[in-house]
């Protein structure tokens, strides 16, 4: 089995999950004097590290979904507020970069929940059911 299919390590993993916490932490706290960031509460939902842990991308979702291109826009301009943090707070060789991007998996999981209850899905869903 060749690494290109196999997912992120076991260390990226453990990196990525260390690196949500530390930028959670910063957002609750409010260390980031940003008046977009003091009036939302971000979550960060996930942190992916890329193999070699010097390029993160954290996912991000506003309480409510509200002013998510705003909040965006506030964490782009602190990236280097949050990369001088995570590398402070962390034991790595290298500071990683850090991606924020909005996490769009609610929206595609309440998409997804939308469609299995629609009556016609019901309605083929029951007759598979009885076709057994």
């Amino acid at each position: 089995m060749s690494s290109q299919t196999q997912g992120p390590s076991v260390r990226a993993l453990r990196v990525g999950e260390q690196v949500r916490h530390i930028l959670s932490d910063i957002l609750q706290r409010g260390d980031v004097h940003d008046d977009v960031l003091a009036r939302h509460v971000v979550s960060v939902t996930e942190v992916r590290m890329s193999s070699d842990l010097r390029h993160a991308t954290a996912f991000i979702k506003p309480l409510l979904g509200r002013d998510e291109e705003v909040v965006l826009k506030a964490l782009r301009t602190n990236t280097a507020y949050f990369q001088r943090e995570v590398a402070a707070r962390t034991r790595l060789k290298y500071a990683a970069k850090i991606k924020f991007l909005a996490d769009d998996s609610f929206d595609e999981g309440s998409h997804i929940d939308k469609l299995l209850r629609d009556p016609k899905v019901a309605q083929d869903l029951v007759k598979d059911d009885d076709a057994d």
